[in-house]
């Protein structure tokens, strides 16, 4: 037998290519029933033209305090230093941070709150810039998740299930509705590190995977120090029509590879080779921020120069939106204020305040904002109470996965709506809960997405993105 055939006969014996190509039963009809219902149109679309053609999603790595920032309790001040009333704890479970504690004080805010907009918003003082885009804002109060620790509530958040592997809500939608821009990646991730907490919980390449989706889905990151994106220009000897012809070549021996494989990894192999030729052309004009007036630059803050700060990485996402990337995820770390928070807080706010509006301007006066989507919070919320000390100045808070609040603007949503309500002590949720899942499945209906419906093929089962229990669409936030 020829060694390329021998090979080939070996790998077909290969329990993952076995399982994914060998299978007549369920999993090959179901993958064929599948390609068909493509090949008509794609199941999950919703008629009708969608609100959102795309999403920037800043998230909030490490969870910032909802009650120091969006959801004033004034009550609190009076019981400044009580133990946390068990008739509020209700037996709740709480991290291995604070569960040892004996006194549970409850800590009011020592930021002040005011309304903004005609809609009387309230944000608190350490906000100096988002009051101005007040009236852009839709406030969601009562969020809740299961997840109480970081890793597992931002890979929930991400991907809809706590343990590591899913796809992310990025790939989903790429999957989803592909991108209309075939020079740059539909997905683009910037990451950018806090001043509040500079050596804040860590952010792992998987939150932006592609899971069991096809590869090309997968996020790419734009890297925050250096070159944003490396070997952008070819080796010294190689222009592009040699780089155009060894790249024909390698295709033509991958597709006989996947010939005798049907390996979906080859595929995705040859459409990594290709996008990066492409991103060689394409990248250094998304990069150049000479034609950006002074006046936007300015808009956005000093640290707009700073390559990989949130300020540039907000403002590169507003040119990744203007090229129709579909999706852009910037993930901003230091909000995890075990202790020092009124001073980490501020150091954080400093870092976004400014940048997130001057966003939403930005978009607004280039008609941007009325098709896309911005998502703006975190993996969960904080605890009234104090972990550790408390003084009049200083406290800390410990994970609160109970109710937290997020932010969102654009297209389709309620302008300077505040939904939801929670305790005097911001610890329950008194009325209008939204799930994680509730949230990712308005995100996907606001893209003309049907949430129950696209689903992928995985271990026997339909999977997608919100689960197997019910996530109702909040249309309370719909415009």
């Amino acid at each position: 037998m020829h060694p390329i055939n021998q090979q080939a006969a070996v790998n077909r014996l290969n329990r993952r290519i076995f399982l994914g190509n060998g299978l007549a039963g369920s999993l090959g009809t179901m993958a064929a029933s599948r390609l068909r219902a493509e090949e008509a149109g794609a199941p999950w679309l919703i008629p009708g033209i969608p609100k959102a053609k795309r999403v920037i999603y800043l998230f909030q790595s490490g969870a910032p305090s909802q009650m120091d920032l969006f959801d004033p309790k004034p009550k609190m001040e009076k019981h400044r230093g009580e133990d946390l009333p068990e008739s509020i704890r209700k037996g709740q479970r709480l991290t291995t941070m604070t569960s040892g504690q004996s006194k549970f004080p409850v800590a009011p805010s020592v930021f002040k709150f005011n309304k903004h907009g005609d809609s009387g918003l309230w944000l608190s003082d350490a906000w100096r810039y988002l009051p101005r885009v007040a009236d852009e804002l839709c406030m969601i109060r009562t969020m809740h998740t299961e997840a109480i620790n970081h890793d597992p509530a931002i890979t929930f958040m991400q991907t809809g299930n706590q343990l590591p592997g899913r796809p992310s809500i990025g790939a989903w939608v790429t999957y989803g509705l592909g991108s209309p821009n075939k020079d740059l990646p539909g997905y683009v991730v910037l990451t950018s590190f806090g001043s509040g907490r500079p050596d804040d919980q860590p952010l792992y390449d998987r939150l932006w995977s592609a899971g069991f989706l096809p590869g090309k889905h997968q996020g790419v990151k734009f890297r925050n120090k250096g070159d944003a994106v490396l070997y952008l220009t070819d080796p010294p000897g190689v222009d592009r029509s040699t780089r155009r012809a060894t790249l024909d070549r390698l295709a033509a021996l991958n597709g006989l590879h996947h010939q005798s494989l049907g390996d979906p990894e080859i595929e995705t192999r040859v459409n990594q080779y290709e996008m990066a030729f492409r991103m060689q052309a394409s990248v250094p004009d998304l990069l150049n921020m000479r034609n950006e007036t002074k006046e936007t630059l300015e808009m956005y803050g000093a640290d707009v120069t700073r390559p990989g700060s949130y300020a540039a990485n907000c403002l590169l996402a507003r040119r990744l939106a203007e090229r129709d990337v579909r999706f852009i995820q910037l993930f901003h770390m230091g909000w995890d204020h075990h202790g020092n928070l009124p001073a980490a807080l501020r150091g954080q706010c400093k870092d976004t305040d400014q940048a997130t509006a001057a966003l939403l301007t930005d978009l607004k006066r280039r008609g941007l904002l009325e098709d896309t989507l911005v998502v703006w919070g975190g993996e969960f919320g904080r605890t009234i109470y104090s972990q550790g000390g408390l003084s009049e100045a200083n406290y800390g808070r410990d994970h609160h996965p109970r109710c937290f609040s997020m932010v969102l603007a654009g297209a389709g949503v309620k302008k300077g709506l505040t939904f939801g309500e929670t305790d005097d002590y911001c610890y329950n949720i008194v009325k209008n809960p939204v799930h994680v899942n509730q949230l990712n499945a308005t995100i996907l209906h606001l893209l003309g997405i049907n949430h129950e419906r696209l689903t992928f093929p995985h271990q026997g089962l339909e999977a997608r993105l919100t689960g197997v229990e019910p996530a109702p669409v909040v249309k309370e936030l719909l415009a």
